[in-house]
């Protein structure tokens, strides 16, 4: 039932488990549930004739359903909405620890990083230490390449030195798995977890984790700083149980900084209206402004993939990656259309969401074992590969947004040593989506020479 640590022993104690979390009853089989820190709640409670649970918060009603449950042998009310963490149930009572906290350890010097600051990414790091150390709240606002990760290094570091757990959220798996790496390498001596579906870290009592914004549906008042990065990112963008995740994961006195390259048009607001703390880093770190997208027309598409053939201006940038040797992905807007058609692609395979090998496959580009993928926008974010090139097939389909074009054409011209590389956009009418997105990063560039900030 439970996990293991990388030592291998089998965690023992009710507190490292349950200390910060709500967790069913199911979940905790085998230890003994009646101890006086030990505290229960309803997972499925009625408030003024509604349904709510009390795991993801939700009160929709479409998200309630009966069935015989065999667990008390009778009708029971369940929440189809967080059930990928566990079935919660009106007979499964969630388990909430109330006895002492965890002591973590004040670590006086964790960050064990050698690297050093740009000016944009050091006003970032500082913005971001102050607000951890006045509990508060701010945005910021880097582009894309710009070395989020980086200007959370101080921040982080303070935190760790006061003892405070410190929690990385974002939703997705494949930036977890990009992130966790860099921050043991940043921080050896620190004890840290990663959760996602699947994880074998899950009820490990790490100082600091790095999740999937789903897992902190298991949390209860358990950090003293959340950062959530790609905030603008489906699915937490729209979801609002995600959202109530991360408010019920914070300790009563906490700070929480939101990071992204695309902040939506209501965080932006809120910035410019000073309801919310920002700070913007225009530039990338290695000071060359970032790759400004080509917009190609390549006529009807759909039509020439319909008689088996690649679009003759895909067909010509993709022929020269081959010959040139250069890494790339061609973005797709649709699983099925990009699964009809990878075999019109030499040696090439198709990457999506819920495919089993998606991890080996991006770590093949990664290692130059492959030399490009089709991908869904599951790549949009997260992906770090030198040299990389990318285009994007039918950009004016509606899953192709602003923000989407922009993180995809953020994906070029990452590393110092190959600070630039080509972004196009294939389609067959310009839309708003692809014209701002052009804009967005022709803007950022500008102020990124005014602030003195670019080399060219």
């Amino acid at each position: 039932m439970f996990s293991f640590i990388e030592g291998g022993d089998l965690l023992n104690s009710l507190q490292e488990i349950l200390c910060g979390k709500a967790l069913l009853q199911d979940e905790l089989t085998g230890y003994e549930l009646n101890h006086e820190d030990v505290t229960f709640q309803d997972s499925i409670s009625v408030e003024q004739h509604k349904y709510r649970c009390n795991r993801c918060g939700t009160k929709e009603k479409h998200h309630f359903y009966q069935h015989y449950c065999a667990r008390c042998q009778k009708e029971c009310i369940y929440c189809r909405n967080c059930i990928m963490m566990g079935k919660c149930t009106s007979c499964n009572k969630l388990v909430l620890w109330q006895g002492d906290s965890l002591a973590f350890p004040h670590i006086q010097q964790a960050l064990q990083w050698q690297g050093q600051l740009s000016p944009g990414q050091q006003t970032a790091s500082d913005k971001v230490r102050d607000t951890i150390i006045n509990h508060g709240m701010c945005l910021v606002w880097a582009v894309c390449g710009a070395g989020k990760t980086e200007v959370l290094f101080e921040g982080i570091a303070y935190a760790l030195s006061k003892g405070q757990r410190v929690c990385i959220a974002t939703p997705r798996t494949d930036v977890v798995l990009e992130l966790v790496p860099r921050f043991k390498a940043a921080f050896p001596t620190t004890l840290i977890s990663a959760l996602y579906g699947g994880s074998e870290e899950k009820h490990l009592p790490a100082q600091l984790v790095i999740s999937t914004t789903h897992q902190l549906l298991r949390y209860q008042q358990a950090f003293d700083v959340i950062i959530i990065d790609e905030v603008d990112a489906f699915p937490y963008s729209i979801d609002k149980t995600l959202q109530f995740a991360v408010k019920k994961s914070l300790k009563t006195t906490s700070s929480l900084i939101y990071l992204t390259a695309t902040p939506s048009r209501t965080l932006q607001k809120l910035a410019y209206s000073g309801k919310l703390p920002y700070v913007i880093i225009p530039a990338r770190y290695h000071r060359q402004p970032i790759p400004v997208p080509q917009l190609k027309w390549c006529g009807n598409w759909k039509k020439v993939f319909q008689k088996g053939r690649i679009p003759k201006a895909l067909c010509t940038w993709y022929e020269h990656k081959l010959q040139t040797k250069t890494p790339f992905l061609i973005f797709f807007p649709n699983i099925e259309l990009m699964n009809a058609h990878v075999s019109l692609f030499s040696n090439i395979e198709a990457v999506y969401a819920e495919d089993p090998n998606r991890k080996t496959k991006v770590q093949a580009l990664r290692e130059q074992k492959m030399l490009g993928l089709l991908t869904t926008t599951i790549l949009e974010r997260g992906v770090t590969i030198p040299k990389l090139e990318v285009a994007v097939i039918g950009a004016e389909e509606e899953i192709f947004t602003e923000s989407a074009l922009v993180q995809i054409a953020g994906r070029v011209g990452r590393s110092a040593q190959h600070p630039n590389g080509n972004v196009t956009f294939f389609h067959y009418g310009k839309t708003r989506a692809m014209i701002q997105a052009v804009r967005q990063i022709q803007r950022m560039n500008a102020e990124g020479r005014e602030r003195g900030l670019l080399d060219e």
